[in-house]
């Protein structure tokens, strides 16, 4: 019986065997798919400077003048008889008008109306804004505010507000905050920067209430804080006039109009710009107009002027943004405090109406640029002012009528401009300022004897450093050792390499940022008793004590 169940197995075994080598015969003969060769993905090197540093440009410039056209288009196709009659618009480049357009008619009621121009009237609204903030930057420059984060309190002593949501529950006169153990400070920043946590407007007041400071910091005393100072975006045109009348009063010794008008307005020469619509400026306004095209009253906002009240023109908006972007020979504030006004502030939370706020705009990013603007919205008038200020441009809009509620017309234009712009700038030949003598910096150097550098001098003067020596990947392009210098003051010279160049660079086994390398700084030593420079720092790279060396070295291989 164990002799027949073995000789089964082994003919089991043997089928198996026989079906298991046809199969693979079978396998064998059957026609191949082609095998595709695997293609390898080409890493395409992001190139730089991401953001072209503006320099003159040589007009006229193909892409920016259809960019304009495009603009104008646009606005030219927006405007609409009943609810968007008359649009004016600039566009400025650093200290100088690229483009303005004014489409529509002043007046859609008269038929012998003439379209807008640069010099028509329109109320802007909450552009007014600006105006208490640069008042406000203005006074801490001149050291009359000690700090742009000073608390209210300390301009008016009688200011007190509810705060539910701080720690103490309550805001009011203090001689010392801390975080620990108070709120945050309700500061002047915070006011200028729609942080403050104050309400829209004070209680039981509309825009055309006419009471006075005194009255309106009677009125805080019982109300309550939206928000806790500092902690979230929240419009306010309480913060402003306050902000405004209380500095003015108590700095300035004067209404905050008066200030304005001796301070920024004369200064900037914006003639057509103020608070008061005479009959003489009503002559020159377009006719503001609801959705239906029912004409707008010209309403006076009382206490609450500086936050909306004003008017203004295309020209002279043009003036206050190239103030703004520091190109403005008349300009009232200094680069550095106005850089500090350009900076974004808080990341506004998701519901709030841009991304993020500053004193006193409201952010949002386009094409990786901060695109600061303030918009203001007022019966019968809409208005924009926006700046680009790494572009070094700005668009002001001054509409009579409702602003479109389907799309956002700045945005669409910077669409067109912002690319334009970038390819402009990143085109335009680099210009290079030569040392007055090259002989105290010419040379031989070396940082710990571990890089050699040569600085020599370019047919026009500029100098030229090229690394040298055991330490060079020859894999890198010449070009890419090898960097011009733009002097920018005694012993003081600026890094700059020949664009476009990769972000980044593979170099032996690490990765070099030439990025962070471009417009870096160099700081020659004082020259010695020949008249020489005997070394440099670059500060930026936290580089010191690259040293000068008599001649080139030798290297033993």
């Amino acid at each position: 019986m164990q002799i027949k169940w073995t000789m089964l197995g082994m003919v089991v075994f043997f089928l198996l065997s026989v079906i298991m080598t046809c199969g693979f015969i079978w396998q064998y003969r059957i026609p191949k798919q082609k095998t595709e060769p695997v293609e390898r993905k080409v890493v395409v090197e992001e190139m730089c400077p991401r953001f072209p540093e503006p320099v003159p440009l040589k007009h006229p410039i193909t892409s920016l003048r259809v960019a304009l056209e495009k603009v104008d288009l646009l606005l030219r196709t927006i405007v609409f008889k009943t609810k968007l009659p008359a649009i004016s618009a600039i566009v400025v480049l650093n200290d100088s008008v690229l483009w303005n357009g004014n489409f529509g008619k002043k007046n859609i009621s008269d038929p012998t109306s003439t379209a807008p121009d640069e010099y028509t009237v329109y109320r802007i609204a909450s552009l007014s804004k600006i105006f208490p903030t640069l008042m406000l930057y203005k006074m801490w420059e001149d050291g009359l505010v000690s700090s742009l984060d000073d608390p209210l309190e300390k301009y008016a002593d009688n200011f007190s507000i509810k705060n539910p949501l701080g720690k103490s529950g309550k805001t009011g006169p203090s001689p010392v905050r801390t975080a620990g153990s108070r709120a945050p400070a309700l500061t002047l920043r915070r006011m200028a920067s729609q942080l403050s946590g104050l309400p829209r407007r004070l209680r039981s007041t509309n825009l055309l209430w006419s009471g006075d400071t005194k009255e309106a910091l009677n009125l805080l005393q019982d109300d309550v804080l939206v928000a806790d100072p500092g902690t979230k975006c929240h419009y306010s045109n309480v913060a402003f006039s306050l902000l405004a009348n209380v500095l003015a009063q108590n700095v300035g010794g004067t209404d905050f109009e008066t200030w304005l008008s001796d301070n920024i307005l004369k200064q900037l020469s914006m003639e057509d710009t103020g608070f008061n619509i005479t009959p003489a400026i009503q002559k020159r306004m377009a006719v503001g107009v609801y959705g239906s095209g029912q004409q707008a009253p010209l309403y006076n906002l009382g206490w609450y002027r500086p936050a909306g009240q004003m008017y203004s023109t295309t020209a002279d908006m043009a003036k206050l943004m190239m103030a703004l972007l520091g190109a403005y020979s008349g300009r009232p504030l200094r680069q550095d405090t106005l850089n500090v006004m350009m900076t974004p502030l808080y990341k506004c939370h998701s519901g709030y109406f841009a991304n993020s706020t500053g004193t006193p705009w409201e952010i949002n990013e386009l094409f990786g640029y901060d695109v600061l603007r303030k918009d203001g919205d007022l019966d019968g008038y809409a208005a924009t002012l926006s700046l680009v200020p790494k572009l070094k441009l700005g668009m002001v809009l001054l509409m009579s009528g409702v602003r479109p509620a389907d799309r956002d017309l700045v945005s669409q234009a910077y669409g067109f401009l912002i690319p334009a712009m970038e390819n402009a700038f990143r085109e335009a030949k680099q210009t290079l300022r030569p040392p007055p003598s090259p002989y105290p910096y010419v040379g031989f150097y070396t940082y710990r004897n571990m890089t050699f550098y040569q600085i020599k001098v370019d047919p026009d003067g500029v100098l030229i450093m090229q690394q040298f020596g055991p330490q060079v990947d020859t894999t890198v392009p010449s070009k890419y050792r090898t960097i011009r210098l733009d002097y920018l003051q005694e012993r003081v010279f600026r890094v700059v390499f020949e664009k476009p160049y990769p972000c980044k660079l593979k170099v032996h086994s690490a990765s070099v940022s030439l990025e962070t390398q471009d417009r870096q700084l160099f700081n020659f030593y004082l020259f010695n008793r020949r008249g020489i420079s005997p070394g440099f720092d670059s500060p930026g790279l936290n580089t010191y004590k690259v040293t000068r060396i008599g001649g080139r070295p030798y290297f033993a291989s």
